[in-house]
C-alpha cells in the first residue's frame, strides 16, 4: 500500500511504510561512527578486504511505480529509491544512525526540533544539498496540490508542522502541539532536489522522475520498462565511495523463472517464498536469511466495490468466520516458522500492540448463520491475484474453496504484478472485493492513520468509522504514554470488530544472497528495501 506496504507493498508498505519502517528488527546493526553517523567501513564483518568493482543484480517482482521518495509506496520503488536517495536518518532497534543529517535536537518543551545537516553534501548532478532542499521537500509534502501520501503524518491536531531554514545546514521544525510520532514521521523523509522540482506544478507526474537526481550511494543510469533499472556508483557519496560499480534491479515477474535465474547466477539477490527455500538452499550457493519486517499479511475487504457486497461489517465478519488463519499459514507459508497468527491491525513491533482483540475465525456454521441474518444469498466476489505470486495464489485458492462451502462464489482475477499494483492503489477502482496484501508501517501507530481513517490517503479498504477517526487523531497528539496506550488499545478492538480486513499473519521475509558478496552485515538488512546502505556491499 502506499505507505511502505508490501505484497506489492504499497503503502503503504503503506511502507512503508514505511519506512515508515524505522523500527527494523533484524539482529544486524549498522556501523555508525562515534558520532552515530553512517561511515565508510574499511574492514567487513565477514573478514578479508573489501574489493572494489563488479555489479550486483537484484531480482524484483515488478516495475517501479515512481522513483521519487515523496510518492513511492510500493516495495520495488522504495527499494530502488533507498539506493538513489539518502535519508536524513534511520532507526534500528531504537538507535538512530544519521545519514544526510548530523543531529536532531528537540527543545525542552518538545515543540521545536533542530536538524543539522552534514557539510559538503551534494546531489548526483554536483549541485549542493542544503537546508533549502529539506525545507522544499517538507513544503512539497504539505502542499495539498502535490498530493503526497506523506502529508497526513505532518499534520498534528489539524495543523501542519512547519519547516524553516536557519542557515544552509540548519532546519527548524515547529510543531503545533507535542507529537510523540514526529521522529517516526521524519525518518520517512528523503529530501528531493529543489533545483530540479521547484517549478513543477505536479511533482508526482513530472517527467523529471524518469531520470531521478538523488543523493544516495548510486545514481540513475538507465531504465527499460519490463526489463531492468540500472544504477551506477556515486563517487562523491558522503558515506564513502561505494565498492560496487553498479546495481541492477531486474524485473522478474514470474517466480519460477526468477528462481531459475537466481540459481544460474543471472540474479544475485532475491526474496524467496517459503516453498522455495529448500530448493535454493540445496545449491549451497546462497545465504538464506529470514528476518522480521514488522509486516502484517492480510486479506483486504473492499467496502466500496461497485456491487456494495462488503459494505456491511456483518458480511465481512461472516466471511472471516469461514476462514482459518492457521490453515492459511500452513497453506501459504508452510509453517509458523515464517508466520505468526495475527489478530490486530498493528504489528508486534508497534507501540501499544495487543493481539488480545476480537477475532472472527474458523466457524463455518456461524458464517452461514450470519450471512443469512444479513439477508445475503448468492453472493459473488472478485479476488485480484498477482500471477506468479505463490503466497497470493495459494491464499486465493484456499479462500475460494472455503467461501464456496458457505455459499459464496469467488472469481479469481489473475494479472501481472505491475497491473495488480496499479489496480490496488487506485482508490477509484471498484471492480473487485478481495485482495491479499500486506504492509510495514514502523513502530509508531500514528503511521496507520493513512490506512484506517475515513479520508486516509491509503485507505484502500474504504473503511469508515467516525470513532476510529477520532481516536487515531487523538493518539497522534497525546503526550501521556498511558493515555496514548489506552487510545490505541481501544482502536485495535474497534477495528477488529468492524473487520475491514482479515488479519492473517505477522510474516518473516526471506532473502537469498549469493555467497560471492560480502559486507552484508554492514549494509544492514532492512524492512521493505532489503539493504539500508548498498555502499557497503562488495564482490568477494
Amino acid at each position: 500500500m502506499r505507505k511502505r506496504t508490501s505484497g506489492f507493498m504499497a503503502l503503504l508498505l503503506l511502507t512503508f511504510l514505511v519506512s515508515a519502517c524505522s523500527g527494523g528488527n533484524h539482529t544486524a546493526s549498522p556501523s555508525p561512527s562515534a558520532s552515530g553517523t553512517a561511515a565508510a567501513t574499511q574492514a567487513p564483518a565477514e573478514g578479508g578486504t573489501p574489493k572494489d568493482g563488479g555489479s550486483l543484480i537484484i531480482g524484483v517482482a515488478s516495475d517501479p511505480v515512481i522513483l521519487n521518495p515523496n510518492y513511492a509506496g510500493d516495495r520495488v520503488s522504495l527499494t530502488i529509491d533507498q539506493a538513489l536517495f539518502a535519508p536524513l536518518f534511520q532507526v534500528n532497534n531504537g538507535k538512530k544512525t544519521f545519514y544526510l543529517a548530523e543531529s536532531l535536537t528537540p527543545s525542552a518543551d518538545n515543540l521545536t526540533y533542530t536538524l543539522k545537516l552534514r557539510d559538503g553534501l551534494t546531489w548526483h548532478d554536483g549541485q549542493k544539498l542544503t537546508a533549502d532542499d529539506v525545507v522544499f521537500t517538507i513544503n512539497s509534502i504539505l502542499d495539498e496540490k502535490q498530493n503526497s501520501f506523506l502529508r497526513e503524518n505532518f499534520i498534528v491536531g489539524g495543523k501542519p508542522i512547519t519547516a524553516t531554514k536557519v542557515d544552509d545546514l540548519t532546519v527548524e521544525f515547529k510543531l503545533p502541539q507535542v507529537s510523540p510520532a514526529f521522529e517516526a514521521t521524519l525518518v520517512q523523509v528523503s529530501p528531493i532536489p529543489k533545483h530540479i522540482f521547484e517549478n513543477e506544478a505536479n511533482i508526482e507526474k513530472s517527467d523529471k522522475n524518469a531520470a531521478p537526481v538523488g543523493s544516495g550511494p548510486f545514481k540513475f543510469k538507465e531504465y527499460k520498462t519490463g526489463e531492468y533499472v540500472t544504477l551506477e556508483r556515486f563517487d562523491n557519496y558522503f558515506g564513502g565511495k561505494p565498492h560496487l560499480d553498479s546495481v541492477t534491479y531486474r524485473v522478474a515477474k514470474d517466480t519460477n523463472a526468477a528462481n531459475l535465474a537466481l540459481q544460474n547466477g543471472e540474479i544475485n539477490v532475491k526474496y524467496l517464498d517459503p516453498q522455495d527455500v529448500s530448493t535454493i538452499q540445496a545449491t549451497n550457493n546462497f545465504d538464506i536469511l529470514p528476518y522480521s519486517e514488522g509486516r502484517l499479511a492480510y486479506l483486504m475487504f473492499n467496502a466500496d466495490s461497485d456491487t456494495g457486497a462488503l459494505a456491511k461489517k456483518e458480511v465481512r465478519q461472516a466471511l472471516s468466520l469461514a476462514l482459518s488463519r492457521d490453515e492459511i499459514i500452513q497453506t501459504a507459508y508452510t509453517s509458523k516458522d515464517y508466520a505468526d497468527p495475527a489478530k490486530s491491525f498493528l504489528t508486534p513491533d508497534a507501540l501499544y500492540f495487543t493481539n488480545d482483540v476480537t477475532t472472527f475465525d474458523n466457524d463455518a456454521a456461524k458464517a452461514k448463520e450470519m450471512l443469512q441474518a444479513a439477508g445475503v444469498s448468492n453472493l459473488k466476489l472478485r479476488f485480484i491475484v498477482q500471477s506468479g505470486n505463490k503466497v497470493q495464489e495459494a491464499v486465493s485458492l484456499y479462500v475460494q474453496q472455503k467461501l464456496k462451502a458457505v455459499g459464496v462464489d469467488v472469481e479469481l482475477k489473475s494479472m501481472d504484478s505491475s497491473a495488480w499494483v496499479q489496480k490496488f492503489i487506485d482508490l477509484k477502482a471498484t471492480d473487485f472485493e478481495l485482495a491479499m496484501t500486506g504492509y510495514i508501517m514502523g513502530y509508531d501507530p500514528d503511521a496507520y492513520r493513512i490506512l484506517y481513517t475515513s479520508t486516509g490517503s491509503s485507505n484502500y479498504a474504504h473503511y469508515k468509522n467516525a470513532e476510529v477517526d477520532k481516536l487515531l487523531n487523538e493518539g497522534a497528539g497525546e503526550a501521556d504514554t498511558t493515555k496514548r496506550g489506552d487510545l490505541y488499545k481501544k482502536v485495535q478492538q474497534i477495528i477488529a470488530d468492524d473487520a475491514p480486513i482479515y488479519p492473517i499473519a505477522y510474516t518473516k521475509t526471506i532473502v537469498a544472497i549469493s555467497k560471492t558478496y560480502g559486507g552484508i552485515e554492514d549494509a544492514v538488512l532492512k524492512p521493505v528495501v532489503i539493504f539500508e546502505d548498498l555502499s557497503k556491499i562488495y564482490k568477494k
